[in-house]
């Protein structure tokens, strides 16, 4: 499948960033009333314009899996795969580095810096790690397995070959992969935490807006141990272990217990929409990640080899 080399340009008025790795979709089983590929892609994605779809359409931007394109009279088939370029009008540049920790022919595992997305998503199409790591390796079959939140660093594990994907993904959908984290938290100066440890089961639900969590009424489907490894007089380090895998788990538990991870712009309060500050990142690190290779039998235990430290 051919790629779009990286590429801006003048569009609508404005300077915009074009994804140079297709994302796609499988038009749905039930048509939803429409009779063009065009006419969905509009109902699909009701907050990108009309004319972004048409435009896009006739660059070239929109095709099937064996290549050929998309045209604004390509009739709506089901479980057809269409492919197509996101676009935005312009796209930071991430000032830090990602670091390859582990490679074989089947996983790549690496460090993801702060600020910097997994995947393509929002304001980013290419200043993501996936992008990053196809472009550096050559690899175009690169896919991550799970997520990390952008404001958050540590390690991401990637697949390599599309044969044993499966088998990477149960790891994660049963469970058997250990992961431990670090995390600062400033706390009162009567508090003594050292040697602690919590065992945290609760619902979380989306909150408002739908992009914040909360912990809602419902049965338990979130859990992580903590342990506080170190304090000092104003601040604690926490060693982490997520259980489950629900989106900001560890930012919602650490503020249960009423220690919100430092510099969260989400936990407790969400703070007024800002630019970057580099300075000040999340006090949150993916520092390991256990488990035993279902292709290989070994057992696998990455470190990033970096530490969080405590500042007062």
């Amino acid at each position: 499948m051919a790629l779009l080399n990286s590429c801006y340009s003048k569009n609508l008025g404005y300077l915009m960033a074009i994804s140079d790795y297709p994302s796609h979709l499988s038009l749905p089983q039930t048509n939803p009333g429409v009779t063009t590929v065009l006419e969905y892609l509009i109902i699909k994605f009701p907050y990108i314009d009309a004319l972004i779809w048409q435009q896009r359409i006739a660059r070239g931007k929109v095709h099937y899996h064996d290549g050929s394109l998309v045209t604004p009279h390509s009739l709506f088939q089901a479980q057809q795969r269409i492919y197509y370029y996101r676009e935005v009008e312009s796209e930071p540049i991430i000032p830090f580095k990602e670091e390859i920790i582990f490679q074989d022919e089947h996983v790549l595992v690496a460090y993801k810096p702060h600020f910097l997305t997994v995947t393509p998503g929002g304001i980013y199409v290419n200043e993501c790690l996936q992008h990053r790591l196809r472009k550096s390796t050559g690899i175009n079959t690169l896919q991550a397995l799970h997520r990390l939140d952008r404001v958050t660093a540590g390690l991401v594990i990637f697949s390599i070959n599309p044969s044993t994907r499966h088998h990477y993904h149960n790891l994660f959908q049963t469970r058997k992969i250990h992961k431990t984290y670090q995390a600062i938290a400033n706390i009162s100066h009567n508090e003594t935490l050292i040697g602690q440890k919590w065992d945290i089961k609760n619902h979380i639900a989306q909150g408002e807006p739908r992009f914040r969590m909360q912990v809602a009424m419902g049965n338990a489907n979130s859990h992580s141990i903590i342990r506080c490894v170190q304090q000092s007089a104003k601040q604690a380090l926490f060693e982490l272990n997520p259980i489950t895998g629900k989106t900001h788990q560890l930012r919602v538990h650490m503020q249960t217990l009423g220690w919100p991870i430092l510099n969260d712009k989400y936990y407790p309060q969400l703070q007024p929409l800002s630019k970057d500050n580099y300075s000040a990142p999340l006090q949150l690190l993916a520092q390991q990640l256990q488990f035993i290779d279902p292709m290989t039998k070994l057992s696998r235990r990455f470190d990033c080899g970096l530490s969080l430290s405590l500042t007062n």
